[in-house]
């Protein structure tokens, strides 16, 4: 998925009232307006025409770019069907409700939010009759992060500082720092993107990995950064970075969620042999002494031996 879940949504939400009142816009001017690159544009451009009114094949957006510009050939059509009631098939109306259901139970929810869902909820209820009754039957239930979710998301739209307590499975420690939001991402797991107040840098942070949160009352300020296109993942090596093989035991499997690896390769004992390309091998050294016994580097054998060379004096210092 892009980088974002929520941000993208939202974009391309904005991206119909856009293009709609610029026919033709160009590819670049677009992209520089959204505040994302040209490829993560053309990605949102080849999404778009699965949208519209209906999924059942009416409706639909038809929208394409030859990679210069950008052209919307039904954009009157689609805003004239949207004026009209909106009707709903059985199934679509067992989807909605249960997805809403859903929704309004996640631990966390602003309560002006539930309120308006539960009120949206109740009258689409209503309207299904029978439908609704049916989809009572089904629920949704949703992973432990979504009260760290929650507060993440209070914390940026309040634009609030947050006290983590965060695990690191790299150093197998818990850490604390107060840092200030910038946005959430998606890339395979959900990660608070944010200005890290005690390395001054920004950082990223799987919410699945906070250990604990308070949102303060201090006010966040991170400073005016770039945003990152995370589209291709957190960690975006080039095709010409040397490559480097490792093997990790089951306490490093973590290794492969972090990194981008070209293959993975699953061994008798749980653990798993990672091929992957870095522009820092000495990084990945640094990986090896911190694995200890659940890793080693395979490949190039200079690294291997370097790697194994700082381990002897590691211990010789201990000594």
């Amino acid at each position: 998925m892009a980088s974002n879940a929520i941000d993208r949504t939202r974009r391309m939400l904005s991206l119909v009232t856009y293009l709609r009142d610029r026919p033709g816009a160009r590819v670049e001017e677009v992209a520089r307006a959204f505040g994302v690159g040209e490829e993560t544009l053309i990605s949102d451009l080849r999404l778009l025409p699965m949208c519209g009114i209906s999924y059942r094949g009416g409706d639909l957006l038809d929208i394409d770019t030859d990679g210069e510009q950008i052209w919307w050939h039904n954009a009157e059509a689609v805003s004239g069907a949207a004026r009209e009631p909106l009707r709903l098939a059985a199934d679509e109306a067992t989807a909605l409700l249960v997805a809403a259901r859903a929704v309004a139970a996640l631990p966390g929810l602003r309560e002006g939010d539930r309120e308006a869902l539960l009120t949206a909820t109740a009258k689409l209820e209503a309207a299904a009759g029978e439908t609704a009754r049916a989809s009572s039957r089904l629920t949704v239930t949703f992973e432990s992060e979504g009260e760290v979710f929650a507060d993440v998301d209070r914390a940026l739209a309040e634009r609030r500082r947050l006290r983590l307590r965060y695990y690191s499975p790299g150093r197998d420690a818990v850490s604390e720092r107060e840092v200030d939001p910038i946005r959430m991402v998606v890339v395979g797991h959900t990660y608070l993107e944010a200005w890290c107040r005690r390395s001054e840098a920004r950082r990223t942070f799987r919410l699945d990995r906070v250990a604990g949160l308070d949102v303060l009352d201090a006010g966040a300020e991170p400073p005016a950064l770039e945003p990152r296109d995370l589209s291709a993942g957190l960690v975006q090596p080039a095709p010409d970075d040397p490559e480097v093989v490792v093997e990790v035991g089951p306490g490093g499997r973590w290794v492969a969620e972090y990194y981008q690896p070209e293959t993975t390769e699953e061994l008798p004992d749980g653990g798993l042999r990672i091929t992957l390309r870095t522009a820092d091998p000495a990084g990945l050294r640094r990986l090896a002494l911190r694995l200890g016994r659940d890793g080693r580097i395979i490949s190039p054998p200079e690294l291997a031996e370097s790697a194994v060379t700082a381990a002897r004096e590691a211990l010789a210092a201990y000594e």
